[in-house]
């Protein structure tokens, strides 16, 4: 079966390799010609995914036209802001084959709409993979489990079919929303446990955080039409761990250099890899306000973000707030 992978970032190579170490032939389509060509040179994604070697069956190119064509399946493995330039493409190439799957993790800044609906705007119905899932590991065949999120078995099933085997286990969901929003809204907490990290704060206060930010993302989550238990499994608390225990996490590493007070341009010119958390930042504070969900830990670190604030007193802010109940979620 041809596979189109769009995107070459970490995670966009890590899934081409997978797919073609199982026999399927896999066109890798860079945004770059320079990129495409470094990557037959060298035989490897020397900038995102150093030491994978590429087998003989990914195929990367430039093309849009050459990646679609005869695709049986299509992956979107692009950053969530070029999620909409990337289906333009795509439209102009002729359009998405019937199984597309979008591994973005994100929100459209502009639009606050998530990947799914960006998709739907041309007419591709995405089946949307969330999950623990870092390419460092997936990429060297480091056992995954995933959930892919669709309203339609049928959906679910051919997903399941394509990425499951003996080192990738994918779980099904019918909420695509939850799904989506989990997967966009850890990384907020992971930029706010690294920056705990970064001042020196222990175990406690970063348990804390976690747990509270994983009720505020399921509150925001509830109010938007998502499932409460979603943000309990893995597109939820499963990717929330695995995002703020690693090394491999950008988002965590950002936050600790936020905490130690390296200003937000340095931080995101150090890396050439996207730091999701920071537009999510912004987009979850704007659906907040639009369904009148409370975001605390959200709305300090926007502060800290974009406004220049001191992170140890967002800190003791969030400490001194009013005492109230913890939320008790039932389905």
């Amino acid at each position: 079966m041809k596979v189109a992978v769009l995107g070459a970032g970490g995670f966009g190579t890590a899934l081409a390799a997978m797919l073609a170490r199982r026999g399927h032939h896999v066109s890798l389509w860079c945004r770059r010609a320079e990129q495409a060509f470094a990557l037959l040179a060298d035989g490897e994604n020397a900038t995102y995914l150093p030491g994978v070697p590429l087998p003989s069956g990914v195929q990367p190119t430039a093309s849009m036209e050459e990646a679609l064509s005869g695709a049986h399946a299509l992956l979107f493995a692009v950053p969530s802001q070029a999620m909409r330039a990337t289906l333009e493409r795509v439209w102009d190439a002729g359009g998405a084959p019937p199984l597309a799957i979008c591994t973005a993790k994100g929100l459209e800044l502009s639009t606050l709409r998530r990947m799914s609906e960006v998709a739907a705007e041309f007419a591709v119905d995405t089946v949307q993979l969330s999950g623990p899932s870092h390419a460092e590991e997936l990429g060297r065949d480091g056992v995954t489990v995933v959930v892919a999120a669709h309203p339609l078995a049928d959906k679910r099933q051919a997903a399941q079919d394509l990425l499951g085997g003996a080192t990738l286990r994918t779980y099904g969901s019918p909420d695509r929303i939850g799904v989506e929003l989990g997967g966009a809204l850890k990384n907020v907490l992971a930029l706010a446990s690294g920056v705990s990290e970064g001042l020196g704060f222990g175990d406690n206060l970063r348990a804390a955080l976690l747990t509270r930010g994983l009720a505020e993302i399921t509150r925001l989550g509830v109010a938007l039409g998502a499932e409460p238990a979603t943000f309990s499994g893995l597109a939820g608390l499963g990717d929330l761990l695995a995002t703020v225990i690693s090394p491999h996490s950008r988002n965590r590493r950002a936050g600790i250099a936020l905490g130690k007070g390296t200003p937000l341009k340095d931080v995101l010119a150090g890396t050439p890899m996207v730091i999701e958390g920071v537009p999510a930042t912004q987009a979850a504070l704007a659906l907040s306000r639009r369904v009148g969900a409370e975001l605390p830990i959200a709305a300090a670190l926007s502060r800290l973000l974009f406004e220049g604030a001191d992170p140890a007193m967002e800190v003791a802010a969030l400490l001194q707030r009013a005492f109230k109940e913890e939320e008790r979620w039932r389905d």
